[in-house]
């Protein structure tokens, strides 16, 4: 009886024939001088943070959005929504200005990937913030809105008062109970604050968590490149120095 898995069209190749030539070249691999004869050519050569796609922030680059000034009340803002303590830096000296000024010098700042045409109508809640204006246009309008309230209610701009006067004022922030002309200040300081909370926890590749403070504070062990060996040890230190996505400093030195 004839085997009808063998029987190839015409010109083709029978299914015994094409294992029998797997086979030939699977033996012909093992053989000596054959990992030679398989080895890849012309691979480029490896450089570190050569597939990064994002610029590492430049922090001595200057401000790439705030006037100085707005960059004083941003850092006063943010030393208060992350004060330093016995964990961690505060958010000034982890760099959280710097990650919004880029932000905001960037798609983020100018709602680049967002649709921002009309009708602008008031919408619920769950909707969110259904405003014309853009991220860049509210830190303008509201850092200025918010130094001018100072200048008049405590006689200097936010970034010169006192520690419990700054606390008093974001209070009213999020309580809705100081006008900023044209923004609704509780949603201002919603975004400030979510800004802060990105800049302090994101990579620090993009200009916040300097030397990854936040993932040490939280033992995240960072960007790292396979954590399969880790994935069913629950609620344990793995005891892993965090990597950022543009590795570690030392890498950095290498490359």
């Amino acid at each position: 009886m004839s085997n009808k898995q063998d029987a190839a069209p015409s010109g083709g190749l029978t299914r015994r024939e094409l294992l029998g030539s797997s086979a030939a070249l699977l033996i012909g691999a093992s053989a000596p001088g054959a990992a030679q004869a398989l080895t890849f050519r012309d691979t480029p050569e490896w450089k570190p943070l050569a597939n990064v796609a994002v610029e590492p922030v430049d922090e001595n680059a200057g401000w790439q959005f705030f006037t100085e000034e707005e960059a004083a009340t941003v850092e006063a803002i943010v030393e208060r929504l992350i004060p330093a303590d016995a964990l961690s830096m505060s958010g000034k000296e982890a760099g959280c200005t710097v990650f919004i000024d880029r932000q905001l010098a960037g798609a983020y700042g100018d709602s680049e990937r967002l649709y921002m045409h009309g009708p602008f109508q008031e919408g619920t809640p769950e909707q969110g913030d259904q405003s014309p204006l853009t991220p860049q246009q509210r830190y303008r309008i509201g850092l200025s809105a918010l130094d001018d309230h100072c200048r008049n209610e405590h006689g200097a701009a936010f970034a010169e008062l006192a520690d419990e006067q700054r606390d008093q004022v974001l209070t009213q922030l999020e309580e809705n109970e100081i006008a900023l002309g044209d923004i609704d200040s509780q949603v201002f300081f919603e975004i400030v604050l979510q800004n802060t909370m990105e800049g302090f926890f994101a990579d620090p590749l993009y200009g916040g968590n300097r030397d990854m403070v936040s993932w040490k504070m939280l033992g995240f062990p960072g960007a790292r490149y396979d954590y399969r060996d880790y994935v069913e040890r629950h609620n344990e230190d793995l005891g892993l120095e965090p990597v950022s996505i543009g590795g570690r400093p030392d890498w950095q030195a290498q490359g």
